[in-house]
């Protein structure tokens, strides 16, 4: 291992020449006009690896192609792990808020020493060439690899990844593993890295409820006939009680309390709750009462109201009772809990509460049930031993109040486990002007992807 890491220190100038021939590809899979750089920026990849020695290729979709690249040299008997990374990146707009032109990746100074800028610095790209640099030093060194390695590398997930489901289903035998690594996560902080353990799912519905035929004249109609805002504005604010619990029947069914080792441990993360708060102009934790600030944001599920509109929303007044309300709701869930039992359980919510001479209807939109990893996991305790050797410090275990769909996708699909370990910071400005990358943390990463790798072999 100590030749391994030397010959990473050693290679690093190399290795950014590297990532930043792989920055310079504007493959933005959003946009139809750098369709032919999203190819481009498969095929670098592709034969990168292929010159590495991996077997590669390009796995066509209806949309941007994927990239499966293989390789076997530890032989039958070795554990076989599957990385996930993907080679699109977001749109650089807006331009002008750029100190630097996105495309053109830059080696900066900044509080923390140099940084790398450009879009895509951290997200993915930085991550996939922090892997595969370990996986060079690894080739170098000893002439093979300490596990059997598959490498998929996605062209869409920056934009819902919507061929993602095709791409796994066509290619379900090339990637069995026993596990999914994904560096496409953040640390907890610059010194200490983190293994997110939980991420939580969702479940989208919009609600219309209906009223009189017409907008009606309030001063006319107001006071016998049914209002549709008030109507709906009164049921929905039915959906928590004054402890932030959620009302909903059924709602918390499957959900596990936090466990007291859970909340100790998240407790010694010195998380400050005031001054996450701070920077959005907010002081105080509004969620559930009796749960800690990192248990509403990571273990307890949520009915968020996203929109609500209704009747008239231009300047001045305009006197009218409408004839229809909608919101759009998500709910945020965990581990245990089932999509679509919980639109299912909502709809009755609304339904059982209408007034007379009030009808609803009820859209559907995406759903996907949160993530546990299983605390025994033997790939879990290898990547925490690994990152503690790196790091000089234990990694924290961590949850995500977000999803992560490819996450699901590997488990419906593939029938595989994920560990998500990255080395980006909360400040990297991610789908932002100035997205960046701290050298330290591509160099720490790539140290930590090298002894991942033997520590999974173990």
């Amino acid at each position: 291992m100590d030749k391994i890491l030397d010959t990473i220190d050693t290679a690093l100038p190399a290795s950014l020449e590297r990532l930043f021939a792989f920055l310079r590809i504007p493959s933005i899979s959003a946009q139809p006009a750098h369709a032919a750089d999203c190819r481009r920026a498969a095929i670098w990849a592709r034969d990168t690896l292929a010159e590495m020695g991996f077997a590669t290729r390009l796995s066509e979709t209806k949309g941007h192609p994927g990239v499966i690249a293989q390789n076997f040299s530890a032989g039958p008997a070795a554990p076989h792990v599957l990385f996930y990374g993907h080679y699109d990146v977001q749109p650089a707009d807006p331009l002008e808020l750029w100190h630097s032109d996105p495309f053109d990746p830059q080696l900066v100074d900044g509080p923390r020493g140099k940084r790398i800028v450009a879009r895509g610095a951290v997200d993915d790209k930085g991550q996939v060439v922090s892997f595969m640099e370990a996986v060079r030093a690894h080739l170098a060194v000893n002439g093979k690899l300490p596990v059997r390695l598959t490498i998929l590398l996605e062209g869409e997930e920056e934009n819902g990844s919507p061929s993602l489901a095709e791409l796994l289903t066509n290619e379900r035998e090339t990637l069995k593993a026993d596990f999914v690594l994904v560096a496409d996560t953040n640390m907890w902080n610059f010194e200490t890295p983190a293994i997110t353990t939980s991420l939580r799912g969702l479940a989208a519905v919009d609600v219309r409820l209906h009223g009189p035929s017409r907008d009606l004249h309030s001063g006319l109609f107001g006071g016998i006939a049914l209002n549709p805002i008030q109507t709906l504005v009164s049921i929905l604010g039915q959906m928590k009680d004054e402890t932030g619990r959620i009302t909903i029947p059924g709602f918390y069914d499957g959900v596990a309390s936090v466990s007291p080792e859970q909340e100790k441990a998240w407790s010694g993360l010195g998380f400050d709750a005031s001054a996450f708060l701070g920077d959005i102009g907010l002081h105080h934790p509004a969620g559930e009462q009796g749960q800690i600030p990192l248990a509403q944001l990571w273990a307890r599920p949520t009915a968020e109201l996203n929109g609500i509109y209704g009747g008239y929303q231009g300047d001045g007044s305009k006197t009218v009772i409408p004839a229809h309300a909608t919101a759009k709701l998500t709910f945020r869930l965990v581990a245990g809990q089932d999509p679509v039992k919980i639109k299912e359980a909502f709809e009755r919510f609304v339904s059982e509460r209408l007034p007379p001479d009030a009808r609803v209807e009820f859209t559907r939109g995406g759903a996907a049930p949160g993530y546990g990893l299983a605390p025994d996991a033997p790939f879990l305790r290898a990547a925490q031993e690994a990152l503690t050797a790196e790091f000089g410090k234990p990694a924290a275990l961590i949850g995500c109040g977000a999803s992560i769909p490819v996450v699901e996708a590997f488990k419906t699909i593939l029938g595989l486990e994920t560990l998500l370990a990255g080395f980006g910071l909360d400040d990297d400005c991610i789908h932002s002007p100035n997205e960046k990358f701290e050298l330290a943390c591509f160099h720490r990463g790539t140290r930590a992807h090298a002894r991942l790798l033997s520590a999974f072999a173990a």
